[in-house]
């Protein structure tokens, strides 16, 4: 299997079983007037393909990711803040954060990826697009 995405496109990663995070991409899909992002689940074939690419320790990493083939994987606050910078204005102010250091973002990142289940629920099955959305993941 090959990664296959679009020209100019990039891919978000996401926990599929999540509910924050599938309110997160719901966000992004309201909010990509560009139509700049493609999106597939982590346990997805594809989210897996990714992984094991890049050797991404999922015990480590259980985060979303942000794939283009120019810039290859982006992972934690950077990713969401690289994805935030590509949603218009004034969404894309979030992206003045990248400055501050990664391991800084990441402590505030990391605390809510740590406690997002028990704050937001998880589903027992990834999210199914609808008829309309099927496009636009992999």
């Amino acid at each position: 299997m090959s990664i296959n995405l679009e020209n100019n496109k990039q891919l978000i990663l996401f926990d599929g079983v999540c509910n924050l995070c599938e309110a997160s991409v719901q966000y992004v899909i309201r909010h990509d007037k560009g139509d700049v992002f493609r999106y597939t689940a982590l346990q997805s074939d594809v989210g897996q393909e990714i992984i094991k690419k890049f050797n991404i320790d999922r015990a480590k990493m259980d985060s979303i990711l942000l794939y283009s083939s120019e810039n290859g994987v982006s992972y934690k606050s950077t990713a969401a803040l690289k994805i935030a910078s590509k949603l218009g204005f004034p969404r894309n102010l979030l992206s003045l954060f990248l400055i501050v250091p990664a391991f800084i973002r990441n402590c505030v990142y990391d605390y809510i990826a740590r406690n997002r289940y028990h704050w937001y629920g998880k589903k027992d099955e990834c999210m199914i697009p609808t008829p309309e959305l099927k496009s636009k993941f992999l």
